[in-house]
């Protein structure tokens, strides 16, 4: 018995041992036959590589979605229309700047110290010294959201802040700033409702500058909520209303949120590689409506009001471009330089009397090399003021002059400096000026 087991159990090593070696075998076989294969493919022809590439798919990074590459593949707002692109941009900037006036003092905390307002220009006091004054509370940030459908509609939406909002914090420590709104606004293809720049503005004719603004005594500068039609060089609105008023015999200007019709723009441009070109025309409704008080009587009274601009930017060749803009009629200094004076002076007998008024700015800008340029500019505004209804303080005219230099060690940074000297007179013949020298940094992304 012990042998008839003994010869069972060598017969099943046997055959365990002869399938592992067919396994063996087997193995050998399959990756000959691999290597076999890799050869012939490094032996196959360049001329096959084009047509393997040609039928397979596109990588998700080379697609584009309505002319804009795709850099995901889930949007980052889940909850958008498909073919929606997401955008985010903005910059740090930091103001440096030393202000002397002639004729008075800035007040501490005054706007004017941030940026240069003509209508805070000091008159007729005693000279002082200079101010410092530094801050970044100019820095800012956007959201944009772009949706182009099957059918070609275009549809999006773009948000801008900043932090020139009030001060949550003083200068001996924190230096905190409200987040600020610039723009807020919805497009359909060629209709735009919310908060932009006025469509009596020309944007692309802005100069360069080191100051908030640049041009500020001659530039419309205005940002609204409004609704908006567009069709190529043709647009049309109709914005927000808000009256500005000298009270009778003179005195800081007061406003007037009354009425109930719109302010309305329309402009044409044209643009080519020779610049670009526009004319604008504004049409408001002036108007106040004021109960009675104990010390006042009732005010009421309406009166039509407008203006017509011209504007553009011309090339002068690879390194020069001249910038400009002359805005002529009644009643629009709510839109230049920040509200220099009122858009009317109330009579005695309580109707509103308009402003008549031109401003204008002229700006030569040219590129010393492919990192450094410099822009000078010149700007003023003057007013017809009726001094019975004004009193001798309006504003009569105000001027500035400027030049500054720009320096990019590389794309999106800019260094630069700035000189700039305005001027301030009212309708007594009395006038005060305003030095500053201004330095900024900015990085854009």
């Amino acid at each position: 018995m012990a042998g008839i087991a003994g010869h069972g159990i060598a017969n099943a090593n046997e055959q365990r041992e002869a399938a592992l070696e067919q396994r063996v075998n087997e193995l050998e076989r399959q990756l000959h036959e691999l290597m076999a294969d890799v050869k012939a493919q490094r032996a196959a022809p360049p001329a096959m590589a084009p047509a393997v590439a040609a039928s397979a798919p596109l990588p998700k990074a080379t697609a584009t979605v309505g002319g804009k590459p795709m850099i995901q593949e889930t949007t980052i707002t889940p909850g958008a229309n498909p073919n929606t692109t997401f955008r985010v941009g903005g910059f740090v900037k930091a103001d440096f700047m030393a202000t002397r006036t002639g004729d008075g003092q800035l007040a501490d905390g005054a706007t004017g110290r941030a940026l240069y307002v003509p209508s805070q220009i000091p008159v007729g006091g005693k000279s002082t010294g200079t101010d410092y004054d530094a801050d970044a509370k100019f820095s800012r940030f956007n959201l944009g959201i772009d949706t182009v459908t099957d059918g070609g509609d275009k549809l999006g939406a773009f948000f801008e802040m900043d932090f020139f909002g009030n001060a949550l914090g003083t200068q001996v420590s924190t230096n905190t700033y409200g987040v600020t709104l610039r723009h807020a606004y919805a497009y359909w293809n060629g209709w735009l409702a919310g908060q932009t720049w006025s469509n009596f503005m020309d944007v692309a004719a802005l100069p360069e500058a080191v100051d908030f603004i640049g041009p500020t005594d001659g530039v419309i500068f205005v940002r609204q909520s409004q609704l908006r039609y567009t069709d190529g060089g043709f647009s049309v609105s109709i914005e927000n209303p808000e009256t500005t008023i000298i009270p009778n015999g003179g005195g800081a200007t007061v406003q007037s949120d009354r009425g109930a019709i719109p302010d309305v723009t329309a402009r044409y441009g044209w643009k080519g590689a020779w610049g670009s070109f526009g004319v604008g025309a504004l049409v408001r409704d002036l108007r106040i409506d004021r109960l009675a008080t104990s010390t006042t009587g009732a005010l009421k009274d309406d009166t039509i009001a407008g203006a017509v601009t011209v504007g553009g930017k011309w090339n002068m060749g690879s390194s020069d471009d001249l910038r400009y803009q002359l805005t002529l009629g009644s009643g629009f200094s709510r839109y230049i330089g920040l509200g220099i004076t009122g858009d009317s002076g109330l009579d005695s007998d309580g109707s509103l009397d308009t402003l008549d008024g031109a401003a204008g700015y002229v700006a030569w800008r040219h590129m010393l090399t492919s990192k450094l340029r410099t822009n000078v500019m010149y700007a003023r505004s003057q007013y017809d003021n009726n001094v019975v209804a004004t009193g001798p303080s309006a504003t009569k005219s105000v001027q500035s002059l400027r030049a500054n230099i720009f320096y990019s060690p590389y794309p999106k940074l800019d260094i630069g400096a700035e000189l700039m000297y305005g001027q301030r007179e009212i309708e007594s013949g009395a006038n005060g000026d305003l030095m500053r020298l201004q330095f900024t940094t900015k990085y854009s992304f």
